[in-house]
């Protein structure tokens, strides 16, 4: 695996954020819907902990967002090419940091479906399912990260 360099993401961020959550080949065929016209916008950015994975030559490999007031993990992408080097894992283990030093003993997460195993896998147990809403026609399994 390459070096690479967790940081805060800034307003700068927004158009690279943007296109890893848009160009996700995790959001094809009938998911494609959910991230069309999605924007990781700058406001966004500086308003909530939102952290970046980056190489030595600033490319970003994954990103995070923690709505702190929300006890919640609001968006966890990792770039397709990065995907399988363990980024994914070390930004869960940051966010779980980020979400402790903030006061937080749990984080929830309503998942992407093929995303549920990742979050099993690096420490989240299934609380649920969220039902259909709005322009998401399919049942979002609810996680939660125990940080006590």
């Amino acid at each position: 695996m390459s070096e690479f360099t967790i940081r805060r993401a800034t307003a700068d961020d927004s158009k690279r954020l943007t296109r890893l959550v848009r160009t996700s080949r995790a959001y094809r065929g009938d998911y494609a819907g959910m991230v069309a016209g999605y924007q990781v916008g700058g406001a966004y950015i500086e308003h909530h902990p939102v952290f970046v994975a980056v190489d030595a030559s600033d490319r970003v490999l994954g990103f995070y967002a923690l709505l702190v007031e929300d006890a919640e993990l609001d968006l966890a992408f990792v770039a397709d090419s990065a995907q399988g080097l363990g980024i994914g894992r070390l930004l869960m283990e940051h966010m779980a940091g980020q979400a402790r030093a903030a006061g937080l003993t749990t984080v929830r997460v309503v998942a992407h479906p093929p995303a549920e195993e990742f979050y099993l896998r690096t420490g989240a147990v299934r609380t649920g399912t969220v039902p259909p809403s709005g322009h998401i026609h399919w049942d979002r399994p609810e996680l939660r990260y125990d940080l006590a």
